[in-house]
């Protein structure tokens, strides 16, 4: 077994781009993202999967079409699978996000947004 060990903060500094994703780990199946956010994504949804987005620092706003739910630092979202969803950083935000490997981050359909090959974060 391999131990993989990453100072969560320090990994941020190796991540430039905005709603650029970057694998930490992955834990049973499951990718543990990071990214920096700022401004609007896009509407999207996840056929099947649920996401998972805890605030490392900074906030943002997690738009539903029914609703807006404000995220701050320290805050953890659990989005049900199939509920469209649309991110919202006004600032810089940095995000921990939690779903199935391979998972697209643009969802159900590829935009030109989509982002796959996510860059993997060396462990220390």
């Amino acid at each position: 077994m391999t131990v993989c060990k990453l100072n969560i903060l320090k990994a941020f500094d190796r991540i430039d781009d905005h709603w650029s994703p970057h694998i930490a780990a992955n834990v049973n199946g499951q990718d543990v993202r990071l990214a920096k956010i700022q401004g609007a994504f896009e509407w999207h949804h996840h056929d099947g999967v649920e996401e998972a987005f805890f605030v490392v620092r900074g906030g943002f706003t997690m738009r539903f079409r029914d609703r807006d739910v404000e995220m701050r630092e320290g805050d953890f979202i659990v989005v049900p699978a199939g509920v469209e969803h649309m991110p919202v950083a006004d600032e810089e935000c940095w995000i921990m996000m939690i779903e199935y490997a391979g998972t697209l981050n643009t969802g159900a359909r590829e935009t030109a947004r989509t982002k796959k090959d996510l860059p993997v974060l060396d462990a220390e």
